[in-house]
């Protein structure tokens, strides 16, 4: 690529403001080009996290969700997860509700391994159904051993595993408020 500097002005602005660059250190690049610096050093752990996504992926597991210690939440609290790559209008439709849900699934009354169970073949279904948008409820219930809402943290922590999962926040207070949330899922093929 060739080089062109550009004509020099006779206006006294212009050698004026040359003139101070020089006198600052500023000096002249030599190539146009960004500079993108050294490479970025590959994470050994996200690779290894990756193939292992990939495999369970193929495999088909009877179980996508996680069963161990999970971040308790509070029974009023709001519950937001978005992928870092969905478009903001996007995610604040789903939090106004504008996203109509197409299925629900009630969890009320199930134990925390039927709930996980239910939880699992409602998204496979819903996947397959190429669903946009549904609806979970989980309730507040505080567990009966537990000092928090063991199915509300759990699925909080479940939605965030699974792979078709783009979003989810509480829903609006006509669908269940802090005891039921919105899920938006990836369509197949689709990317943002």
């Amino acid at each position: 690529m060739s080089q062109r500097r550009p004509p020099d002005d006779d206006d006294d602005d212009t050698h004026a403001f040359r003139r101070a660059l020089r006198e600052a250190g500023v000096r002249r690049i030599a190539v146009n080009r960004a500079d993108p610096g050294r490479p970025r050093r590959r994470d050994p752990a996200a690779a290894e996290r990756r193939a292992a996504a990939v495999a369970a992926d193929s495999q088909e597991s009877a179980s996508r969700t996680s069963d161990g210690r999970v971040e308790a939440v509070r029974p009023s609290e709001f519950l937001d997860f978005a992928l870092p790559d969905l478009p903001y209008r996007t995610r604040s439709q789903l939090k106004r509700g504008q996203i109509a849900w197409e299925a629900g699934l009630d969890l009320h009354g199930y134990s925390l391994d039927e709930a996980r169970l239910e939880l699992e073949s409602f998204l496979k279904e819903a996947a397959s159904s190429h669903m946009r948008c549904v609806l979970v409820v989980h309730g507040k219930a505080w567990g009966s051993t537990a000092n928090y809402p063991v199915i509300k943290s759990h699925v909080n922590a479940w939605l965030r595993e699974w792979p078709t999962v783009l979003a989810f926040c509480s829903a609006r207070e006509f669908d269940g408020g802090t005891g039921a949330v919105y899920v938006l899922l990836r369509r197949r093929g689709q990317t943002f």
